[in-house]
């Protein structure tokens, strides 16, 4: 088992995508825009990327969204509670369609291609709304109603203030989607195939991009690239601008469709109450027992580099750690502990202790608290463990000494392992922030590894790299 990846992620060559955009429903994310007089109502074609964060537990998720109090209505949203996909539809006389799939969208870690085709000039009914999945058209649904022929679509109808990310007008204050969105695409006029958009990889199978650039997009159509960390509701196909609400060019994201990057993952949580923002890469503490929570991504060769940064409520003490736990060991695990209880971890406390399994202390190290950020190099080539605190390696550190280890911790070897955090509420909640390269705040260098790839505070050492699908097809 060299390393565990997500589904969707591992393709060859092709288009790039360069950047996607990171909604956070905590802070009511969303963009919008009016429509204008359309070159055809009857027709529409909706294609985007998702990777999901949160999941639908408490509200809806939206990916688009017209809503006019009661009637009209057209939506595209995750459903609360269920994780179904539903293309939900009302007219101004209150007839209602409602196409939602039985399958289930919970994988955290895998961009998904959604592409949703409307054609209301199709006499046959089902034909008349496609929802495809990763170049697949889904014919499995639990509801399927479709709209009468000819009816116009709300979400391309003039003067309809249409949202992505956040439900429509009549509710501005719900249904915030919570992940991430690449390469969302509006075509005004045509129903398109999936081809268009996307193609399987020859190598291995998997569903990716193609470059959009030059489709007819129609009055109404538009292409959010996300590329201007200036102007994210700008169209690159013209000038169907949104405008944006609450996302800063922070939220800008160099984890795409294309190159998959790890987050913390909210899958294994175990009952810990941990509250997962900024796109899976924030960490707040609930209840005031220990909480470790991990990568979405386990690496069991390769040499490895991310930063985890002390966001608040952190004193010095011995509550809040960061380190490595066996995959196999993690993935067996059904009670919350601090990660030195987990047979096969290695952890440094921010009260400078380093612990192994069982809990024994190793050695101590610098203590760390607000705003210090945390480095972690990970060699499962030589099975080498290194910490650094603001860019200083503790113990007088060298990663790249290999199979010397110059202040390193050994690892011992037969699994992979997760790179992950563990925090306690007690005596304060303590927040953490992870970058795997893709950071959720804003650096001072912005300094990437020997790939191009990754945002960090420090450069990662020579030969290790940041932990994306790219790097892992390389080095993994």
């Amino acid at each position: 088992m060299p390393f565990i990846i997500p589904a969707n992620s591992a393709v060859s060559g092709g288009f790039d995508v360069s950047n996607s955009l990171r909604f956070n429903d905590g802070s009511s994310d969303y963009l919008n825009r009016t429509q204008g007089t359309p070159t055809n109502a009857d027709k529409f074609t909706l294609s985007v990327w998702v990777k999901r964060c949160g999941l639908t537990t408490n509200d809806y998720h939206y990916i688009a969204s017209f809503d006019g109090g009661s009637n009209p209505r057209e939506h595209i949203r995750f459903n609360d509670g269920t994780d179904q996909l539903t293309w939900y539809f009302r007219d101004g006389s209150g007839t209602a369609s409602d196409l939602t799939t039985n399958r289930l969208f919970r994988d955290v870690s895998a961009w998904y291609h959604i592409l949703c085709v409307y054609d209301s000039t199709q006499g046959t009914n089902s034909n008349r709304q496609k929802i495809y999945v990763n170049g697949v058209q889904e014919t499995s649904f639990s509801s399927s109603g479709y709209v009468a022929q000819n009816t116009d679509s709300n979400l391309n109808t003039n003067s309809n203030n249409i949202k992505i990310g956040a439900l429509g007008v009549s509710s501005p204050n719900a249904g915030f989607f919570d992940g991430y969105m690449a390469e969302y695409v509006f075509i005004d006029g045509s129903a398109l195939a999936p081809d268009q958009f996307g193609e399987f990889d020859e190598d291995s199978g998997i569903w990716k991009p193609i470059d959009v650039s030059g489709l007819t997009f129609g009055t109404n159509g538009f292409y959010l690239d996300f590329e201007n960390s200036g102007a994210l509701g700008n169209d690159a196909a013209g000038s169907n601008n949104f405008t944006v609400n609450n996302l800063t060019a922070t939220d800008q994201s160099t984890d795409t469709c294309t190159n998959n990057f790890a987050t913390l993952n909210p899958l294994q949580n175990l009952g810990n109450n941990i509250a997962y923002s900024d796109g899976n890469l924030t960490i707040t503490p609930g209840t005031s027992d220990y909480k470790t929570t991990s990568s979405t991504i386990a690496v069991g060769s390769g040499k490895w580099y991310a930063e985890f940064k002390a966001v608040s409520g952190h004193n010095g003490s011995t509550d809040v750690s960061i380190g490595i736990v066996g995959a196999d060991t993690f993935l067996a695990s059904t009670t919350s502990k601090a990660m030195s209880a987990y047979t096969n971890a290695f952890s440094y406390g921010s009260g400078g202790l380093v612990k192994q399994y069982n809990g024994a202390t190793i050695r101590t190290d610098a203590t760390f608290t607000n705003g210090n950020i945390i480095g972690i190099a990970v060699d499962m080539d030589n099975l080498k463990l290194y910490w650094s605190k603001n860019g200083t390696y503790n113990n007088s550190g060298d990663p790249t000494s290999g199979s010397t280890g110059t202040g390193a911790i050994a690892i011992t070897a037969g699994q992979p392992y997760y790179i992950c955090a563990a925090t306690i509420s007690s005596g304060g909640v303590k927040v953490f922030s992870a970058n795997f390269g893709s950071p959720p705040y804003a650096n001072s260098s912005s300094a990437a590894d020997g790939n191009g790839f990754g945002d960090f505070e420090y450069a990662p050492p020579s030969g290790y790299f940041s932990l994306n699908t790219k790097n892992l097809a390389e080095y993994g």
